[in-house]
């Protein structure tokens, strides 16, 4: 048997050894055709191939149902997290404004306009302390026979007690006020 070099033996080496009529019997009978090609070694190794990826495949989803459960449930404590983070995260933005205005009770200019309106409500105070002993001093000269009822000793002593420790007050209100509108005061924040 004398075999021809042409384009179909150079191309496929595999069928060199293979005579005409094998060759126009691989093309008229299936059967034929698909036991050559199955018996080249390229197609062997190809089908082998296949096979080892289809086996590999078989065992990474053996594997992977095998963890199937364990993934679930590994889902479902991440979700579990993840809620709670964000619950925490809202709660975390709540206390950051509670706190914000809790602290807005003493930044300096709140503390500054707290100090100025017990000024006014010192000096209201200690005003309101001489007009009711005038009045009473006034209400008993009135209710007196002769008209010229004078106050105790004890009653003026108290008096001017109670309003020199009122005027202090307000004094020393003031003069802190004072220093602080100029700068004087220093404030620190720990």
């Amino acid at each position: 048997m004398s075999t021809v070099i042409t384009q179909l033996t150079m191309d496929f080496p595999e069928l060199a050894h293979l005579s005409r009529r094998d060759l126009e019997d691989l093309l008229n009978d299936t059967n034929y055709f698909q036991a050559v090609f199955h018996s080249l070694p390229g197609v062997k190794a190809m089908y082998d191939a296949q096979a080892e990826l289809g086996n590999a495949n078989e065992s990474i989803a053996k594997n992977n149902l095998a963890l199937q459960e364990k993934l679930y449930r590994l889902r479902s404590e991440t979700q579990d997290a993840f809620n709670e983070a964000k619950s925490l995260e809202a709660r975390w933005k709540e206390l950051e404004k509670e706190q914000r205005d809790v602290y807005q009770r003493f930044t300096p200019q709140f503390l500054l306009m707290r100090l100025r309106h017990s000024v006014t409500s010192q000096d209201d105070a200690s005003e309101r302390l001489a007009t009711t002993f005038i009045q009473h001093q006034f209400v008993e000269t009135s209710d007196s026979q002769s008209g010229t009822a004078t106050p105790s000793g004890k009653e003026i002593d108290d008096f001017i007690k109670d309003f020199k420790e009122a005027r202090k007050i307000y004094h020393k209100r003031v003069i802190w006020s004072d220093r602080w509108s100029k700068g004087q005061v220093e404030w620190r924040e720990d």
